[in-house]
């Protein structure tokens, strides 16, 4: 396997979203041509087609479309890198497909560096307000670093962006959203987020209802909570997969509807461990550090529980990310 890292270029966004128009004009523009060669792998095709020869390096770039997901794999992915010499990779995703299905795909020699979401502003409040379409979009949303809401023309108020605002937030606090107005013209949302919660305070006070938002945060900016004392409620997991010492707390998280509920928690250590029963409601103070646990593969945050006290059982049990 060769060591170079090739770095990986993902476009996301559903059918005639734009994906295409946006590819297209960044492979136009000579300054992101830096002499390697690109592979442009297609997996979705649109009404709108490439013209290569109106690329800056028409030469450089070789497409190969995909037209299945079972075709997306390592083996072929490894192959098509190989054949085109390329020293970088462009991916138009497929909208249907879900992104971690991506990152089991790519070989151990690409690595994602940047990502990008499309989304079209005539179709995205239908979408948000659909259990099925709005999985697929907040799956999508968590993995963007940048937003693009292009046909910006129909966000017309100030709610409206609020509420498209919100969409991205419940999924993401760290991508940067852009509108794009049918003149050409951009423009960037500043709605400020300040947390609900204090993260420079002797002990970080966490809400019940803010729980979600808190684990959002930290897997955004785990750095901050570095040596952080946290105060929550959550409940308990007895698992054999922390080890010994070890027990989960945590809170069920819903993204967007019944069917993604999912328990998220961290490992914590605490002597008393065994005398708590799975599922019940606890209050945990406890600090976080980044440290290795056998529920990670490399390291990943990890308490230490400074207490533990019974917890009453809060109104919603449920949270969410927003």
């Amino acid at each position: 396997m060769p060591s170079k890292n090739i770095p990986v270029y993902l476009f996301l966004g559903f059918l005639e979203s734009g994906k295409t128009k946006l590819i297209q004009e960044t492979l136009e523009d000579p300054e992101f041509d830096d002499g390697n060669i690109t592979l442009l792998l297609v997996c979705e095709e649109g009404e709108q087609e490439y013209e290569q020869v109106k690329f800056a390096k028409p030469d450089n770039v070789v497409i190969k479309y995909v037209g299945d997901k079972s075709e997306f794999n390592v083996a072929n992915i490894s192959k098509w890198a190989a054949i085109s010499k390329c020293g970088r990779v462009m991916i138009e995703y497929n909208g249907t497909w879900m992104v971690n299905e991506l990152y089991s795909a790519l070989p151990e020699n690409m690595a994602l560096f940047q990502s990008l979401l499309t989304v079209d502003s005539n179709t995205v409040f239908i979408y948000s307000k659909d259990n099925g379409m709005r999985g697929l979009l907040l799956d999508k949303l968590a993995q963007a670093e940048m937003v693009v809401f292009n046909r910006a023309d129909v966000v017309d108020s100030e709610d409206k962006k609020i509420e498209l605002h919100k969409l991205v937030r419940q999924a993401s606090r760290k991508s940067d959203i852009v509108y794009e107005f049918n003149d050409g013209t951009v423009e960037y949302d500043d709605i400020p987020d300040p947390l609900p919660f204090d993260i420079n305070a002797d002990v970080i006070e966490i809400k019940d209802n803010d729980y979600g938002v808190w684990m959002l945060d930290c897997q955004n900016n785990i750095a901050n909570y570095e040596g952080k004392t946290v105060s929550f409620l959550a409940q308990v997991c007895q698992t054999k997969k922390a080890g010994p010492g070890y027990f989960v707390p945590g809170r069920f998280v819903m993204t967007c509807c019944a069917a993604d509920i999912q328990f998220i928690g961290f490992p914590c250590k605490y002597d008393g461990y065994e005398k708590l029963h799975d599922k019940e409601w606890v209050r945990v103070t406890a600090v976080l550090h980044m440290s290795t646990n056998p529920v990670y593969k490399r390291k990943g945050p990890v308490l230490t529980a400074k207490s533990v006290v019974s917890g009453l059982k809060p109104q919603n049990e449920v949270v969410t990310f927003s």
